[in-house]
């Protein structure tokens, strides 16, 4: 993983100010480019280095393109997504994909074989990239299983690894920091999954406590805000929290510190992704890893599975759908609970 000091060598900043970014300081005037020159060399220093080639390039077995949902700059705000799309670029590059980013969705791209579809697509966008190729393979989403290949995480396992975690080291007063919904694979708004499924695994257990969901948008601005207003609210604290996303973690950690509170000394927390971003902060946060680079390498092979090319039919025609089982990485933001006052 990216150390802190390797980043201050390769952008300049120092680690400091790097960790500072990182967490969303709202005292550090920083502009979206030094951050995206952050996330992108940290995401340099932990892909895994292609093996060079001697003598000529292999030829080109297919063209594909990448279509993301979304901006630039929203995947600033949820630099997951950014992480996802280079992973997806090596497993292309592993399997000879020449890989092209998609600038339209409206199927007036011509020449492409496959199409990657990065994140969650309205219907009229499913559609539009339907009519481009019909090999299209939905990675992070899975918008229609009967038609359409797709590679997803098993959320309900990766939440309850975090939550027995917690338990295990012996904490019994668990919060949730996220939303309570989000659109799911078809646009349409519905609870949000890591949330319900934290719910139940904690119910399932006669330990949900309602007051401990802290309702958040998953981005570290408003989670810092949120839980500023919870703490300042007088409800009982909880010793541990599940973070929504990577992001939300990161908005906790900015927050916890602004109140003198110490991680893991009187709260610790679990986060959600595991980019490289994780083992930087300070403390390193615990994780729930999605292993996106498993999860991109998993959408190219069925991309390549299903694609009819000059001299080599499909391997099959029937979808399908792959589920990535998530892990959990202890880092050093999780221990078991203080006997200090709340």
């Amino acid at each position: 993983m990216a150390t802190l000091k390797e980043l201050s060598e390769r952008t300049g900043y120092a680690p400091a100010t790097i960790s500072r970014i990182l967490t969303g300081d709202p005292g550090l005037a920083v502009s979206p480019e030094a951050r995206k020159k952050v996330l992108e060399e940290a995401g340099r220093l932990n892909y895994a280095a292609t093996k060079s080639r001697r003598g000529r390039a292999p030829k080109t077995l297919m063209r594909a393109a990448a279509a993301e949902r979304l901006t630039p700059e929203q995947q600033l705000g949820d630099p997951f997504y950014l992480y996802l799309r280079g992973h997806v670029e090596r497993a292309c590059l592993e399997q000879r994909i020449a890989l092209q980013t998609l600038a339209r969705r409206d199927g007036e791209e011509g020449g492409i074989d496959g199409v990657v579809a990065i994140g969650r697509f309205p219907p009229p966008e499913v559609e539009g990239l339907a009519a481009l190729s019909p090999d299209l393979v939905f990675l992070n989403s899975s918008p229609d299983e009967s038609r359409f290949d797709s590679v997803v995480l098993n959320y309900d396992l990766g939440i309850r690894l975090a939550v027995d975690h917690l338990l295990e080291l012996g904490h019994r007063r668990v919060g949730f920091i996220g939303p309570a919904l989000r659109p799911d694979d078809r646009g349409r708004p519905a609870p949000e999954v890591r949330r319900e499924r934290f719910m139940a695994h904690m119910a399932a257990h006669g330990l949900l406590d309602p007051a401990f969901l802290v309702e958040t948008p998953m981005d570290a601005h408003s989670t810092a805000a949120a839980l500023r207003a919870y703490l300042a609210s007088g409800v009982p604290r909880p010793t541990a929290f599940l973070a929504a996303s990577e992001e939300t973690a990161l908005g906790a950690v900015r927050a916890f510190t602004e109140a003198g509170l110490s991680i893991p000394g009187q709260v610790s927390l679990v986060s959600f992704n595991d980019t490289p971003l994780s083992a930087l902060v300070s403390p390193a946060l615990t994780s729930v890893s999605a292993h996106a680079d498993e999860m991109a390498r998993a959408a190219v092979r069925l991309l390549v599975e299903r694609a009819d090319l000059p001299g080599r039919p499909p391997v099959r025609t029937l979808p399908v759908k792959v589920v990535v089982a998530p892990s959990l990485t202890v880092r050093e933001s999780t221990a078991a609970p203080s006997n200090c006052p709340e």
